[in-house]
């Protein structure tokens, strides 16, 4: 907040304001027209009885002049009444000589039946003009009356509303001003409990009074955020921690088997020995570095996917031919097995490596003499492979975390195997760029890695599992 005039309560008290003042005038605009012709109305209807009264009072003369007998009605009357050809007959004293307008003939279409008139005097009179059959002589008669007391009472409208509307919107302001600061409060306080939350303290969350309303779905959304935050900070400080530690151990084992080498001399086939034994550690902190930068790509976004049609039992034997080797080693079956005619689109070389990433997991959990089964096949509209080891199996505990960076069920036997923990997680990502997935099945004994992936046309697996 940099200033009053800055401000959300002030800018909302303003709008407010603003629209309520539009709102007000337009209505005590279209008030004060409604009300006007409404007295307006009155006062023809009044005239138009005050006009039958006067024809009946109003008598042509033997020489043909105009008497009107008023009576008792001296001096509330401004009558005139005109000739067929516009000539004044008759013009009642109380007008003084003033005319109730320009002369005016029977008929005239020109001349409306009401009007309100400006006397030379000043005064506002309301005037209403009728064609008058007087002894079979049509005449014009024209009353009028004065609009003063019409006027003051609606000035005093007028007068009443211009008071009012700044009144009420003074007083809407204020209210609307402290209604918006009591009802911002929860956000002021979030705002500085906000500010006081950094990478050291991602476990606080911030305080909500009504969870439910505006603002505490934007402070659960906030507290979600943080929560997100705090579980990505803890898992790069345990990927940093990890990684120091595996980048560490081979660093730490050429340096020792270099510094005893140079200590002990030897001959040609010790320093052999000695070189072969280094280059296994580059080897394996290559393979990690590879590993940590195809990670680190893949965050980031900046792996494209080189798409082509695959046939999936091909590739499948085309991963298990590399680790024929190792099983091999370990006098164990690699079976293979599948429908020839199944295809995906994808990319060849990532597949190939989430597959090459698994089957190696599984010959390295599957004991000596044990058997690894790939099956290539189809389920609910899904390309589908399987691989099927007869290791000792994975724990409850253990089976959401396998995917994890770094993440190892038997942490001292994977490292002395040259694990980096980091091919599961590899794989997880390519089977994921090509919108599948991984499930994992475990039985005793033995595990199943069950990848689905979008068959070609599809963008990702079936919902239906």
């Amino acid at each position: 907040m940099t200033g009053f005039r800055t401000t959300l309560r002030t800018r909302l008290t303003l709008f407010y304001v603003f629209l309520l003042s539009v709102v007000l005038v337009l209505y005590a605009v279209s008030t004060s027209i409604f009300v006007w012709q409404g007295l307006l109305r009155e006062m023809d209807q009044s005239l138009d009885r005050d006009l039958e009264t006067v024809e009946n009072l109003v008598t042509l003369m033997p020489d043909g002049s105009i008497a009107v007998n008023t009576g008792d009605q001296e001096g509330i009357l401004l009558l005139e009444i005109w000739s067929e050809n516009g000539a004044l007959l008759y013009q009642s004293g109380d007008l003084k000589g003033q005319m109730l307008g320009p002369p005016v003939k029977p008929d005239d279409p020109s001349h409306p039946p009401n009007r309100s008139v400006r006397l030379a005097n000043g005064m506002r009179v309301r005037v209403m003009t009728l064609p008058h059959k007087l002894n079979n002589q049509s005449v014009v008669v024209r009353l009028g009356v004065s609009e003063t007391a019409l006027r003051e009472e609606f000035g005093r409208m007028v007068l009443a509303l211009a008071l009012g509307l700044p009144i009420a919107l003074i007083f809407v302001g204020v209210t609307g001003y402290f209604v918006a600061l009591r009802a911002l409060r929860p956000l002021d306080s979030m705002a500085r409990r906000a500010k006081q939350i950094n990478a050291e303290h991602l476990n606080e969350r911030l305080e909500l009074e009504n969870p439910d309303d505006e603002l505490g779905l934007l402070g659960t959304a906030f507290n979600q955020t943080l929560a997100r935050l705090e579980h990505s900070f803890e898992q790069l400080k345990q990927f940093t921690a990890d990684a120091s530690h595996e980048l560490r151990t081979p660093l730490t084992a050429m340096r020792s088997v270099g510094e005893v080498a140079l200590q002990n001399g030897g001959d040609t086939r010790y320093h052999h020995d000695v070189i072969g034994s280094m280059l296994e550690e580059v080897n394996r902190l290559t393979h990690l570095v590879d590993s940590l930068l195809i990670l680190a790509r893949a965050d980031s976004g900046r792996v494209p996917l080189q798409r082509s049609e695959v046939g999936l039992l091909e590739l499948a034997t085309e991963s298990a031919v590399l680790l024929e080797v190792l099983a091999e080693e370990k006098k164990q079956s690699l079976e293979i097995e599948g429908d020839e005619s199944l295809t995906i689109t994808g990319d060849r070389l990532i597949l190939r490596q989430a597959l090459v990433a698994i089957i190696h997991n599984a010959v390295k959990y599957s004991p000596s003499q044990g058997s690894i089964r790939v099956r290539v096949g189809s389920e609910n509209g899904d390309a589908l492979v399987e691989i099927q080891d007869s290791g000792p199996g994975i724990a409850p505990e253990h089976r959401a975390k396998v995917f994890e960076r770094f993440y190892r069920v038997d942490k001292a036997r994977t490292r002395d195997e040259g694990g980096s923990g980091l091919g599961l997680s590899i794989a997880d990502w390519g089977v994921r760029a090509h919108g599948g997935l991984i499930e994992l099945e475990c039985k005793q004994p033995g595990c199943t890695f069950r990848i689905r992936l979008p068959r070609n046309g599809s963008t990702s697996v079936s919902s239906e599992k």
